[in-house]
């Protein structure tokens, strides 16, 4: 029997892991949960969703970019939606962070959703958590899976432009990632899993010049392609896809272009390199099902880094600037 594609795997498939990953973690974050605006906000994450679909309809790529927002504000201060606020003359943002700058995307669909929720029940839904549903709702929009997000998080009221520094490099080696990876209480499998996410999406000639043009673990004809978009000099803001097949779509690809030695990032590559997640690379090439659920799993668990709830920080009116 073929394996199910990603939209065929049933809802409460991954909806029934929450309660055995709520079970095994006891969460720090207990006051969250998924039905926290049942009461308060009924129409939110309907409305959320609407706006993601239509976004991702018109443009697939933000839907890469959606996704890739709670990354960056989860490995800085936790998910807070500190990513969102900009710059003040008292406060640098992180959004002009080196690896958030002319690269990071997705500012002006939130608030677009901002907007959108505020209209239908003010100040109720924070901004923190309009980026894990709108994360979740792009990959579903893209084809992937569904998982139930676990919501209540506040919004800070400071950003932390050094504290970026914790986002994993693109550069970085194995060693490297899973520290970094450690560092937010994510393991080694749970690093393999989430960067599957680089299935969608698209990447600067600037991050992969070095790779097609001195390293060797990097399949030859491939890397001549890519060097007709990314010069040795100069095209540093060319793009080209993450996944090489089918880079609007949410599957298991990437784990394929990583065995054939075609993975675009440095990053990217290291997860086949005769080290100890081979067999995990390998076995979600095979079984996309199991992929599907292991991601759904592992981005509750992101998701879970340190976000402040209860009477800590604030509802946000606005994304970009504190109450």
């Amino acid at each position: 029997m073929a394996p199910k594609k990603f939209s065929e795997i049933k809802h409460n498939h991954l909806a029934s892991l929450l309660g055995l990953f709520l079970f095994l973690f006891g969460v720090a974050s207990a006051q969250l949960c998924p039905d926290f605006y049942e009461k308060t906000c009924p129409g939110a994450l309907p409305a959320i969703e609407n706006v993601v679909r239509t976004t991702v309809a018109n443009e697939s790529r933000m839907g890469a970019s959606l996704l890739r927002l709670q990354f960056h504000d989860c490995f800085v201060n936790g998910c807070d939606g500190s990513v969102l606020l900009d710059d003040t003359p008292t406060m640098k943002g992180e959004k002009t962070a080196p690896p958030n700058n002319d690269s990071l995307r997705g500012f002006d669909v939130i608030d677009r959703i901002k907007a959108e929720v505020e209209s239908l029940c003010p100040g109720v839904v924070s901004c923190a958590d309009i980026i894990t549903i709108a994360a979740r709702d792009s990959v579903v929009a893209l084809g992937g899976p569904y998982w139930t997000v676990l919501l209540g998080r506040r919004d800070s009221t400071n950003a932390n432009f050094s504290g970026t520094i914790d986002i994993p490099s693109p550069f970085l080696n194995m060693s490297g990632l899973i520290t970094a990876f450690a560092n937010k209480g994510l393991s080694a499998s749970d690093l393999v899993t989430l960067y599957g996410a680089h299935t969608v999406g698209q990447t600067r000639c600037a991050i992969f010049r070095s790779r097609i043009y001195t390293e060797n673990n990097i399949d030859p004809s491939y890397a001549a392609s890519l060097r007709t978009i990314c010069p040795a000099a100069g095209g540093d803001d060319n793009l080209a896809p993450l996944d090489t097949e089918t880079p609007t779509v949410f599957d298991n690809d990437i784990y394929k272009d990583m065995m054939m030695e075609k993975g675009i990032l440095h990053s990217d590559q290291q997860f086949y390199s005769g080290g100890s997640t081979d067999s995990q690379v390998e076995g979600y090439s095979n079984n996309p099902a199991a992929f599907a659920v292991d991601f759904g799993y592992a981005m509750i668990k992101m998701a879970n880094i340190r976000p402040p709830t209860g009477t800590s920080g604030q509802i946000r009116l606005n994304c970009r600037k504190v109450n």
